[in-house]
């Protein structure tokens, strides 16, 4: 029972890091596009972005592509 515990608890977090490192590659791909569309960001939209979760970073990064500006982006 104790190994078996054990083990359930080693898949949980395992999969929760895996969850927290896709979040992470996705956060810094989105950056990156932002970056390179708008220039420099400023640090409201660095804000944003810590405080996002996976789902709004997928979503933005799909927007980024039709955002006329930041404001446009995160106020969507």
């Amino acid at each position: 029972m104790l190994a078996e515990n054990l083990e359930n608890w080693r898949k949980k977090e395992r999969q929760e890091g895996r969850q927290e490192g896709r979040q992470e590659g996705e956060l810094n791909i989105l950056r990156k596009q932002l970056t390179f569309k708008f220039g420099p960001l400023p640090s409201w939209v660095d804000d944003q972005l810590q405080k996002a979760t996976s789902e709004q970073l997928e979503h933005w990064s799909e927007q980024v592509l039709v955002a006329d500006n930041l404001d446009a982006l995160f106020t969507h």
